[in-house]
């Protein structure tokens, strides 16, 4: 599922945004950061306050029957036939791909799949959907960009970073050795085996450092949260920062100088 061919609607006038909880609990400036996106498109954004985990520590930790628990209790929060845009990669791709399985023979099968077919990771929406054009305002720097396992994978959207940070005039942005390597973080999976993950972001630390960018964007929150755990720990720890925040910061003053 790519952009080559995947469907993609018209600009709507609303959306609901799936917040995600990691983003509610440590990150809202990133959520906050796409909804100011959203809101300068002319969109309306509706948040359902009801909402909680989309189910995906159960779901790749095996408990199923778990997972589908949490995840059922979402479904009746985007009665409205409007686009659902999630910020994060593992979150969308939770919800896009797996919710049609995990309802599969049950009684909400239906309303599964029409809540999967309207999920959409938020920075994908905003290029894809929206046609976002960016004017940078800021100062020339260079950044090394992570893309999230389920970015790449479930969500086949590794492209769209790359297309946005284009746009920007004084952003260069710098190439990773390790592009297409996990992090390490995985969820439950850096909890299992804290030695491996550990190991992982060693080496993704590593090679973004290794870009002589001065800082890092990630496109989800856990991995974010991941690698700057681990830069924070070495003598010269260096900053990183959510993709969405970044785009938000360098195109603000725009809004205020109309």
């Amino acid at each position: 599922m790519n952009s080559a061919i995947k469907l993609y609607p018209a600009k709507p006038e609303h959306v609901y945004l799936f917040g995600t909880c990691l983003i509610d609990l440590f990150y809202p400036e990133a959520g906050l950061a796409g909804v100011n996106l959203l809101e300068r498109e002319g969109i309306t954004v509706h948040y359902p306050e009801d909402q909680t985990c989309c189910g995906q520590p159960a779901y790749t930790s095996g408990r199923t029957d778990a997972a589908r628990a949490v995840a059922a209790q979402q479904l009746s929060l985007f009665d409205q036939p409007w686009p659902i845009v999630v910020p994060s990669g593992s979150c969308a791709g939770m919800m896009r791909k797996h919710y049609p399985d995990l309802f599969a023979g049950t009684d909400q099968q239906t309303q599964a799949n029409d809540v999967a077919s309207r999920v959409f990771e938020l920075s994908e929406f905003l290029l894809h959907v929206c046609q976002l054009s960016l004017t940078d305002l800021g100062e020339p720097v260079e950044v090394a960009l992570h893309t999230s396992c389920s970015s790449r994978r479930d969500m086949a959207t590794a492209d769209v970073g790359p297309a946005l940070l284009g746009q920007l005039a004084n952003v260069t942005l710098v190439e990773q050795a390790r592009a297409a390597e996990c992090c390490g973080f995985g969820g439950a999976f850096s909890v299992r085996h804290p030695d491996v993950s550990g190991a992982m972001v060693q080496d993704k630390v590593t090679a973004l450092r290794d870009t002589g960018a001065t800082r890092f964007l990630a496109t989800d929150i856990g991995c974010l949260m991941n690698i700057q755990g681990h830069s924070d720990t070495q003598p010269e720890p260096f900053e990183g920062e959510h993709l969405l925040s970044f785009l938000w910061q360098r195109t603000t003053r725009a809004e205020a100088d109309q």
